[in-house]
């Protein structure tokens, strides 16, 4: 499954989280989570866009781990996310739904890949930055940088 949104990114962040275990939203960062631009907590992950306006995201499901080698983006990182509910919300930082997404319950690996990260203006307001977030049925691990682009 596969599919394209235009996410109001307000704060710097849009959620994926399980919609069976409540809302939450993570209000604190850690340094380490600003730099990676990802952020987990239980039954959440906060992906952190370099806009905070409406940024195009596409997300995708897969049955296995993406085999790529990031050339084509500027910036990757993955944290791991619980779906016990096997319902998948896709949430702007405000709470407003985006979609809806049946899946396997289980525990998913999420890879988010940022681009066009050079074309912001310096007030942060234009560009054509753009992201993906891949998921897949993983188990729990710690998040990780896989492909740095440095400091906003």
């Amino acid at each position: 499954m596969r599919k394209t949104y235009a996410i109001f990114a307000d704060y710097h962040q849009f959620y994926l989280r399980d919609a069976g275990k409540g809302s939450h939203a993570l209000v604190d960062y850690t340094e380490e989570e600003c730099y990676r631009r990802v952020a987990a907590a239980p039954f959440v992950v906060a992906i952190q866009p370099d806009r905070n306006l409406t940024v195009p995201v596409e997300v995708e499901l897969l049955d296995h781990r993406p085999d790529d080698d990031f050339v084509a983006w500027d910036h990757v990182a993955e944290a791991s996310l619980d779906l016990p509910s096997g319902r998948l919300e896709i949430q702007e930082c405000m709470g407003d739904l985006i979609d809806l997404w049946l899946v396997a319950p289980g525990q998913y690996r999420v890879r988010a890949y940022f681009g066009g990260l050079d074309t912001i203006d310096t007030l942060g307001i234009d560009g054509d930055d753009h992201y993906r977030v891949i998921l897949w049925p993983a188990p729990m691990a710690p998040a990780a940088l896989l492909k740095d682009f440095g400091r906003r």
